[in-house]
């Protein structure tokens, strides 16, 4: 059974701390929080003010994603604001044992996340240094995109690697996903799937994690 990690990037920041609750209420696993820069990616979400709010409200862990350029001067920050699992880009880190090395130091997972056109085989080298590879199934910056069908490949060719790496790498999707996809990523070897316009602007949010859980 996966994880289910709704994306509060598409909660209503009205009434954020509702639903923060709602999310503690049902049966998802983690938060997840996108943090972005406005450089690595198109767009400027929220930083460490709106995270630290966010921390007093959850009850469950916080899957912290940086959309960010030069992510090693904030490890230290998210550790200090409670972050349970860190994930740091591919595409944005120069010495990227270092920064994981650097991130469980700090006692949280460490995660990996690449873009659509990023190969997963750049991470055969470090694979069973990564607790988490989040493949981003659409194009990062913006919530509520398409979701990109290579990613079921992208899954289990991910899935191959670190089985022949020994590994205990998880799977995470984040991107687009939805009940219509949620059993092909699982089946292809995601451990752990974001979803966030499709929780948070559903009829029934907690119903809809319900369903997400049950694949």
């Amino acid at each position: 059974m996966a994880k289910i990690a709704p994306s509060i990037l598409a909660a209503d920041f009205g009434n954020l701390e509702r639903d923060c609750k709602m999310v503690n209420a049902s049966e998802a696993d983690w938060f997840h929080i996108d943090i972005m820069d406005g450089v690595f990616v198109p767009n400027i979400s929220y930083g460490m003010p709106v995270l630290k709010a966010i921390q007093t409200v959850a009850q469950k862990p916080l899957d912290v994603h940086l959309m960010i350029v030069d992510p090693d001067r904030y490890i230290d920050t998210f550790a200090d604001l409670g972050a349970s699992v860190l994930t740091v880009h591919y595409e944005a880190c120069t010495h990227l044992h270092r920064t994981l090395q650097k991130i469980k130091s700090c006692g949280m997972l460490a995660g990996v996340a690449l873009n659509p056109h990023t190969p997963v085989d750049v991470l055969e080298a470090i694979i069973q240094e990564v607790d988490l590879v989040c493949l981003m199934s659409v194009n990062p910056g913006f919530g509520g995109q398409s979701f990109i069908e290579t990613t079921y490949e992208k899954t289990a060719a991910l899935k191959a690697l670190i089985s022949k790496k020994g590994a205990k790498t998880q799977i995470e999707i984040d991107g687009g996903v939805t009940n219509q996809n949620a059993a092909t990523l699982i089946q292809a070897g995601a451990d752990v799937l974001v979803a966030g316009s499709h929780v948070f602007k559903a009829e029934d949010p907690p119903a809809t994690i319900k369903t997400l859980k049950r694949f």
